[in-house]
């Protein structure tokens, strides 16, 4: 898969507020899907069609645990760049602002 498909695909995770909080919270933890939709306050429901779409992007795996399903970051070096990610849009974010945003909404 070439880079810029590899970007979009990881894009298109991160363009949902809520695939972002579980990727973070699966970055601090591996997690029962019924304990992310407690913490994270949503339905079950509605986190399994996230889950489902994470999974799709490659970001997301799940680890049989007995008569349970475990989900997990598929690689560690996710968690390390969402975390980089954050800190870096954090920061530029401090620093300026986006010029335009009525006209072309970039943020």
């Amino acid at each position: 898969m070439q880079d810029i498909e590899v970007l979009a695909r990881f894009g298109r995770a991160l363009a949902d507020p809520i695939r972002c909080r579980i990727l973070l919270a699966l970055g601090e933890a591996p997690a029962y899907p019924a304990d992310l939709a407690d913490t994270l306050n949503i339905s079950r429901t509605r986190l399994s069609n996230h889950l489902a779409c994470l999974r799709d992007c490659g970001l997301v795996i799940t680890v049989p645990d007995g008569r349970r399903t475990r989900y997990e970051l598929a690689d560690d070096r996710l968690g390390h760049a969402l975390d980089d990610l954050r800190t870096a849009v954090v920061a530029v974010a401090a620093d300026r602002t986006c010029t335009g945003t009525d006209e072309k909404g970039c943020c």
